[in-house]
């Protein structure tokens, strides 16, 4: 527990200075990347930009994205006319307890950096997924790569784990969910480079693609009534979660739920993809 120190990631920490160095340092690192170093394209671009800088007051934002690296945050952010280096308008997002806080000083810079540490396979009601509730209720910015783990294959979008449809049902304001499909990540940080393992540093001349969505629309209430009729007929073995939430839907119900929200964002997320490449290929030709 020790490690966990949330109280680094508090923004009144030291008046909220180290804060501010880490994503000054961080985002010019992102821009080096992202601009100097590589080539980047973004579609969609000013959607991003309008949501993080002047969203409605309260209401929060989840973005969703594959994962293609270890890069993919922060480097994603890195792109030109994006506040990268602004720790007040910066997203939170869901970090790997096994990779980002495996000792004092990492989880230090990554709780500054705005990470929350999540246990790989603990559940959708480990600790700190409240603290990613806390996030959302502050009408925060949050990011998720929903489906758990880096890819690096060029295939369709995998199953989605249930861990950010739970932060939406559960927020106490419905966020605006904002998809995100990115290419390009999986050679500038290569997982098998040499001896199996990822380079010290990210790869140079390599063109990085992110197409970036409309803010996908959740019929939260039809969902939630579906989900209470089709639990009904379904067994299945319980992991003792709450028996209801805020919204009085018991484990069966939120399964359905969870599941229903998942797949409509995977849905969304691979006509992304599809349309993706799409776009690179007939700009290819310009």
């Amino acid at each position: 527990m020790g490690r966990k120190m949330e109280w680094a990631g508090r923004a009144n920490h030291m008046g909220g200075i180290p804060r501010k160095m880490v994503f000054m340092v961080v985002g010019a690192f992102s821009k080096a990347v992202s601009n100097l170093l590589n080539s980047t394209t973004v579609h969609n671009a000013d959607t991003l930009i309008r949501l993080v800088r002047s969203r409605p007051p309260g209401v929060p934002l989840i973005t969703v994205s594959n994962h293609m690296s270890t890069l993919d945050d922060p480097v994603m952010w890195g792109f030109k006319g994006f506040p990268t280096a602004d720790a007040k308008l910066a997203r939170w997002v869901l970090a790997a307890e096994d990779i980002c806080f495996k000792n004092t000083v990492l989880s230090y810079f990554f709780r500054l950096g705005k990470c929350i540490p999540i246990t790989r396979g603990a559940g959708i009601y480990q600790e700190h997924m409240n603290e990613a509730l806390d996030c959302l209720s502050d009408g925060a910015w949050l990011h998720t790569f929903p489906e758990g783990k880096v890819f690096q294959e060029d295939t369709p979008i995998r199953r989605l784990k249930w861990g950010t449809a739970s932060l939406i049902a559960r927020a106490p304001v419905t966020p605006i969910v904002l998809p995100i499909v990115h290419h390009g990540f999986q050679e500038v940080m290569p997982e098998n480079y040499i001896f199996g393992r990822r380079p010290p540093f990210p790869l140079c001349n390599r063109n990085i693609n992110i197409i970036i969505g409309n803010p996908i629309e959740l019929d939260l209430p039809k969902l939630r009534q579906t989900a209470i009729s089709m639990s009904r007929d379904i067994s299945f073995s319980r992991s003792g979660w709450p028996s209801t939430t805020s919204c009085g839907l018991d484990e069966a119900a939120q399964r359905c739920l969870y599941t229903a929200i998942s797949e409509q964002i995977r849905t969304v997320m691979e006509n992304l993809r599809s349309f993706g490449k799409t776009f690179l290929k007939s700009k290819a030709k310009i």
